[in-house]
């Protein structure tokens, strides 16, 4: 049985706060050999979500960030022993669902995606927003969703 979890920093307890960094560490920096601080501001201000098993591990996990006129979906990661049981896409839709709760007046999301996951998230109705650039040393694209006509 899987669980989705959505909670603010101060609600975190400290093996959840462990799990996530552990788990952002361990895709982002190592296994993607790109040293940069994972860890930031952003982290205290945001809400974790967070899709855990039965045992409490943490299968995947994304953040999420209020930001003028919508919100950014940040940090997407699978845990690389639970890859490959589509726990990205559901993670993802989950992100995208919280949102949509949590913002519900929210016109737009924001994603800065890898760009060897275009495809993935313009099957989720994004489109590119930018032209491709290098975000430590990865190429990456700027991407948004609209939810709600901006016109009048």
């Amino acid at each position: 049985m899987m669980k989705q979890v959505l909670k603010s920093f101060n609600e975190l307890t400290l093996k959840e706060l462990h799990s996530i960094y552990y788990t952002r560490i361990q895709v982002f920096v190592v296994e993607q050999r790109c040293p940069y601080q994972d860890v930031d501001e952003t982290d205290l201000t945001c809400d974790h979500l967070m899709l855990k098993d039965d045992e409490d591990k943490l299968l995947a996990y994304a953040r999420l960030i209020g930001e003028p006129n919508g919100f950014r979906i940040g940090r997407i990661v699978v845990s690389p022993n639970f890859r490959r049981h589509g726990y990205g896409r559901l993670i993802f839709q989950e992100a995208l669902n919280a949102g949509k709760w949590k913002y519900p007046d929210a016109k737009v999301v924001n994603i800065q995606a890898q760009a060897y996951l275009k495809a993935f998230y313009e099957s989720f109705g994004f489109m590119i927003h930018s032209d491709s650039y290098l975000e430590d040393d990865i190429p990456h694209y700027d991407m948004k969703l609209m939810l709600q006509s901006t016109v009048s």
